[in-house]
């Protein structure tokens, strides 16, 4: 693992006045970051796959709240997905209490302390963009987010107040808090959510308390969400019915269905859905301990990880 640190108070430099053959390049593997942006030191971690050659796409995926980008990474299987597709994943840190513990994105009106102690996490993540395009080469118009939970709120406040950045979100498990609505351009969309949520609930509504906290989020309503976004979109209001998977018969997700909805023709960009049935609050397909007892039942109904980059890779920004 390669440790780098960084100061940045101030990004000035955008990466496209750097020439290529002059930035210092990330060798293939696992590379933690370190950088500091807003008076707090913060991490990311990057994924560089093996081969190619030329400009590589970027995934950001954010991690749950209480969660950090280690155990994103280690159970998301976006590396798997990265090295057969040539992207470069990238999994940031929020900010929370305990360096590397009971981390939090500040998505809006949730979580945690990101929250109470407003940290600027928009602005984060441009100067992390910015820095990672010091040390490779980075195609700037194929920049995606995704995440899980609190994650997945944070790549909707990024779709909303950085649609300059990121060309497309893929939320996993987590819906939009962000208090205005005011995105600069129709960005492509495609939401996982589990009906069963027991914890993000998909009706929207108060939820259960955090673990060993009296903590609890208002959730907004997942139908409500696509919806605003369909309309901001140029699409129409109600969804068509692609396709609909069963889980296989004797494995964890038995019984569990996903049913993938779409609101198009958008005259914007598309929004899709991937609506499960009998899954809980986890990343589908994720790998790794579970914790069914909090979150709910896990499922490998469909694989996020290839999800997110088959609705991801069609579009530039």
């Amino acid at each position: 693992m390669i440790r780098a640190l960084i100061c940045l108070t101030l990004v000035t430099t955008p990466w496209s006045d750097t020439p290529a053959q002059e930035r210092p390049q990330l060798g293939p593997g696992n590379h933690t970051i370190t950088l500091v942006h807003g008076g707090r030191e913060r991490r990311y971690r990057v994924h560089v796959p093996r081969g190619g050659s030329g400009a590589r796409p970027v995934m950001l995926a954010f991690h749950g709240g209480g969660g950090n980008a280690a155990q994103l990474q280690r159970s998301a299987g976006l590396d798997r997905v990265a090295d057969r597709e040539g992207f470069l994943a990238v999994y940031p840190d929020g900010t929370g209490p305990v360096s590397g513990r009971l981390l939090t994105w500040n998505a809006g009106s949730c979580c945690g302390r990101a929250v109470l102690e407003r940290v600027n996490d928009v602005a984060f993540v441009r100067a992390l963009v910015a820095d990672l395009a010091r040390r490779a080469v980075v195609d700037s118009s194929r920049i995606y987010a995704t995440g899980h939970s609190n994650g997945a709120m944070m790549a909707y406040r990024l779709a909303v107040e950085a649609g300059d950045l990121v060309a497309a979100i893929v939320p996993v498990g987590g819906g939009m808090v962000v208090a205005e609505f005011r995105p600069s351009r129709p960005i492509p969309l495609l939401h996982i959510h589990s009906v069963d949520d027991p914890r993000a609930l998909y009706d929207g509504g108060l939820g259960p308390p955090f673990p060993s906290t009296d903590h609890r989020v208002d959730h907004p309503n997942i139908p409500a969400v696509l919806r605003r976004w369909a309309e901001f979109n140029g699409c129409r209001e109600t969804a068509r019915e692609l396709r609909s998977v069963r889980g296989r018969s004797g494995s964890e997700s038995d019984g569990h269905t996903a049913t993938r909805l779409d609101y198009g023709p958008c005259r914007g960009a598309p929004v899709e859905h991937w609506r499960l049935t009998g899954a809980g609050h986890g990343w589908p397909g994720a790998s790794g301990p579970g914790l069914e007892r909090i979150i709910g039942p896990r499922t490998d109904v469909i694989q996020a990880a290839e999800e997110v980059w088959r609705f991801v890779s069609g579009f530039r920004r």
